[in-house]
């Protein structure tokens, strides 16, 4: 795949495929093995399970076994392909976090990853909000969010998340391919005054923004791990 041209103060800027090992903070997925960086990182994002649409909505478990953690903080991810949960769906999630707490992980919280489009940001306030009051008190929030956030966000509906989530994880990527054009998002992030972190792919191309550093809700990047050979799209 061809390296990304950006372009800093008329310079062009070679981007550089993304190496684990300079990160401490990861998604692990299902199907995914795990890797020798995880046994430094600081924080890990392990997928529990999805919630699909459906008569009913459906709990699907992506793990085997509860995880067994204890170097690193540990937060529960759920992907979510639908906001609208009956009871049973808020009940197995919090039955999921008592158990991987009782392992004896260092939980640091939840991650919802739901791919929340900019102008059904509303929505998504309300369930998150509702969500929020459900968890235990100690259980921080953590969602990803898409890049256009940062550019075309409802100003009003993203202050309205900065009191509810703790931190957005922003992905540069889709699938296994990173988005063309992510430094033209990241410039804007001037928009979003929310804790946020910086998705990357691993091996996908990536460039630092030189203000990024500089930006006072900047908190770090999260890498998404995939399996060694496999092939990430152009």
């Amino acid at each position: 795949m061809p390296a990304l041209l950006l372009f800093a103060a008329g310079t062009a800027v070679r981007a550089e495929p993304v190496d684990a090992g300079r990160y401490d903070a990861f998604w692990l997925w299902a199907g995914v093995q795990p890797q020798p960086v995880l046994a430094r990182a600081s924080r890990i994002y392990l997928l529990d399970a999805e919630v699909r649409p459906g008569k009913p909505v459906r709990f699907i478990s992506q793990r085997p076994s509860v995880p067994q953690v204890q170097h690193a903080d540990v937060w529960m991810v759920v992907r979510v392909n639908t906001l609208q949960w009956p009871p049973a769906i808020y009940a197995q999630v919090l039955a999921d976090l008592a158990r991987w707490q009782q392992a004896g992980n260092r939980m640091a919280g939840i991650q919802i990853d739901f791919d929340a489009r900019t102008r059904h940001l509303e929505e998504y306030v309300l369930f998150l909000h509702d969500l929020r009051q459900r968890l235990p008190a100690d259980c921080r929030l953590s969602i990803t969010g898409l890049l256009d956030w940062s550019a075309n966000g409802d100003p009003r509906g993203l202050d309205a998340l900065a009191g509810i989530v703790d931190e957005v994880v922003l992905q540069i990527y889709q699938g296994r391919r990173v988005i063309p054009g992510y430094e033209t998002y990241l410039a804007r992030l001037g928009h979003l005054k929310i804790p946020f972190r910086i998705g990357l792919l691993q091996d996908g191309e990536w460039q630092e923004p030189a203000e990024l550093a500089a930006n006072p809700w900047f908190r770090g990047f999260v890498v998404f791990l995939h399996n060694p050979g496999s092939h990430l799209g152009k």
